[in-house]
């Protein structure tokens, strides 16, 4: 039985249609994954079936009765609850406090017994394993996760939309996550997976629909399907994810990193004495759960944070006290982690985009006024090359999708001919047809020689592009190790456990 239907939905912005006579269904207890690239129009839907957004065309029922979802207090009431990607807890607070926060079985008088009491029975039927007396702050991401789920389990949800829910969790805790999600389906809750990761859809979902462009491509049953049919009706071609680097020859280490610590912007050391160096033609893959000092390392090493103590060589020039512009003069290129504030103008047009940090050569600039025909045409053969979509040089950096805006970073910072390429979370976001171009580049530029950082907290993504791994943990390396290494291994050393404490099968016994 269906207990959610959307029927020849239609959603209008403007003249643009993200969603076009959509027709989506999701059974009971079920987990029905839904997939599709960025802008194609997943989040719109979902939003409308929640009630953030309405529908200008179509039916929606639940259970079979027709609903006007005209805001999540609606849906709430219908049993519909949406754990979004970016956790929504205060970090101050116990989980009990945090599940309960707004609802009117918390009282004026809190009767704490009694909620972590309604707490503890959730989380023994389920198997959360969630303390309810922790306080947010004190507890890992993956058991925050959960914490998401069950305030809107308290809510009395039979529905779950969870959006991404896997994106900052090491593989144990992705597996714990979805034991717990097999757990719902089982009392009979119907799940609704967004997700870009196909390995989740293919061992957790029961069904699968698959978008493009505002419409739905197909339906199908996961045990029907694999990767590249999925894949396939996603892009509208083959995709290749796969490992595509062989051993080769490495050079002279061309980025030398030297005992460095970094303070993190509340004044703690988040990057605590670390070495290592990348030689040439090699990437070199940093893994590790979001927050645990691979950002401020990465910031530390273009320039845009302040070193304590340590040495970063580029070229084997000491650049540790260097400007920004030197770095890049010294062969640095950056792909920041957001690409919206750190690595686009997103009121300038793609061919301003495309020369920042370049803007004062000769090439581009007579020294009072910019070459506008050098900019454009160099502008032109950048977007050819890189597939950038629109080709209109002229088009707002701004209006672009988030795989073409990764585009034009990437295509600028290839383009200065760099030694040394640091790419921070290059691929966060995008869908499978940019992941695969972005990987693509990546693996060209060790190709040619370039020491590559890859800082990524996408496991399979460091896997897949890597010649050597190494984990931090809290600021640290808990040890350095290659891309065949078992995925229990990658938990436990993302998780605090150092390599020469794991036995030779990875698995703690």
């Amino acid at each position: 039985m269906s207990i959610v239907e959307m029927r020849h939905i239609y959603k209008y912005f403007g003249n643009f249609c993200a969603n076009e006579d959509i027709n989506f269904s999701v059974e009971e207890g079920e987990i029905h994954a839904l997939l599709g690239e960025n802008g194609a129009g997943k989040s719109t839907l979902m939003n409308i079936l929640y009630g953030l957004y309405m529908h200008d065309k179509g039916t929606i029922l639940i259970n079979g009765e027709e609903v006007n979802m005209g805001s999540p207090s609606v849906a709430i009431s219908k049993g519909i609850g949406m754990v979004h990607q970016h956790f929504m807890l205060i970090p101050q607070l116990t989980v009990t406090e945090n599940i309960f926060l707004g609802m009117k079985e918390a009282g004026f008088v809190l009767h704490r017994k009694e909620l972590q009491r309604r707490v503890e029975e959730l989380n023994t039927k389920f198997g959360f394993n969630v303390k309810s007396d922790a306080l947010i702050w004190q507890i890992p991401v993956g058991v925050q996760q959960k914490v998401e789920i069950l305030k809107v389990l308290m809510r009395r949800a039979r529905i779950l939309i969870l959006d991404e829910p896997s994106a900052v969790l090491t593989p144990d805790e992705v597996v714990e996550l979805f034991d717990s999600v097999k757990a719902l389906s089982r009392e009979g809750y119907s799940i609704i997976l967004i997700t870009h990761k196909m390995s989740e859809v293919l061992n957790y979902a029961d069904r699968v629909t698959v978008m493009r462009q505002g419409r739905v491509v197909d339906t199908v049953r996961v045990a029907e399907t694999d990767e590249n049919a999925l894949a396939r009706m996603m892009v509208g071609r083959n995709v290749d994810l796969e490992r595509q680097i062989t051993g080769g020859e490495f050079g002279a280490p061309l980025l030398e990193v030297s005992n460095l610590t970094v303070k993190n912007n509340k004044g703690f050391e988040t990057v605590k004495g670390v070495s290592f160096s990348v030689r040439e033609g090699e990437i070199l893959g940093i893994a590790g759960v979001d927050g645990n000092g691979q950002l401020e390392l990465g910031e530390a090493i273009v320039g845009l944070r302040r070193i304590e103590h340590g040495e970063i060589k580029l070229n084997g020039n000491v650049v540790t006290r260097s400007t920004i512009r030197h770095r890049l003069d010294e062969g640095l290129a950056h792909i920041p982690d957001d690409r919206l504030k750190k690595g686009l103008v997103l009121q300038f047009p793609i061919k301003e985009n495309l020369i920042m940090g370049m803007q004062r050569s000769d090439k581009y600039s007579n020294g009072i006024f910019m070459k506008q025909a050098a900019i454009e045409e160099h502008a032109k053969q950048l977007v050819e090359e890189f597939d950038v979509r629109p080709a209109d040089v002229e088009y707002l950096a701004g209006g672009l999708s988030g795989g073409n805006q990764q585009k034009v970073i990437l295509a600028r910072e290839v383009d200065r001919q760099p030694n040394v390429m640091l790419a921070i979370q290059p691929t966060r976001g995008l869908d499978i047809g940019a992941t695969e171009f972005v990987r693509r580049k990546l693996v060209e530029e060790r190709n040619k020689k370039k020491a590559v950082l890859l800082i990524s907290t996408d496991l399979d993504e460091i896997i897949s592009l890597s010649d050597r791994i190494l984990v931090m943990y809290n600021g640290t390396f808990m040890g350095e190790v290659k891309y065949d290494t078992p995925l229990e291994t990658f938990s436990l050393l993302m998780a605090g456990c150092p390599v020469k404490e794991i036995p030779e099968s990875g698995k703690v016994v």
